[in-house]
């Protein structure tokens, strides 16, 4: 398959691809002699699971250990499920940052909302604050 079919039908660009190709993860593309790339049927599939994990938040290097194994002896199980996991736990603990740091964020909103009465911006400031330290402890 030549890239610019592989393009069309992953949706991503001919530079993407190239890219991904020069960094590894793309194995088995061949050089024409007119020096046209092309690539292997599975590269529709790894490009899938490469663009895949990288919205799951892996990094190039987290997902070029993870691809089969370019000997042909196919996926390491064990090192992808570890990975997996680990990804999951990642995201689990993002989840609880992200849910602290809006509760913060909406204590802080109540706090400018309801500003007493006379009440300048510096005491509000600081009265506001003095709520976000109490709700962390």
């Amino acid at each position: 398959m030549k890239i610019s079919e592989i393009a069309e039908k992953s949706g991503l660009t001919r530079s993407r691809i190239r890219f991904y190709e020069a960094e590894g993860l793309l194995g088995g593309v061949r050089r024409q002699g007119n020096g046209y790339r092309e690539f292997p049927p599975e590269a529709l599939q790894l490009l899938e699971i490469i663009t895949g994990a990288q919205q799951a938040g892996f990094t190039l290097d987290e997902i070029k250990s993870l691809l089969p194994a370019a000997d042909g002896k196919g996926w390491h199980h064990a090192e992808l499920l570890t990975s997996l996991r680990r990804k999951v736990e990642d995201i689990e603990e993002l989840q609880r940052r992200l849910k602290r740091t809006r509760a913060q964020l909406l204590t802080i909103i109540e706090g400018i909302e309801t500003r007493p009465a006379g009440l300048g911006c510096k005491a509000n400031t600081e009265r506001v604050l003095a709520q976000v330290r109490a709700r962390r402890s």
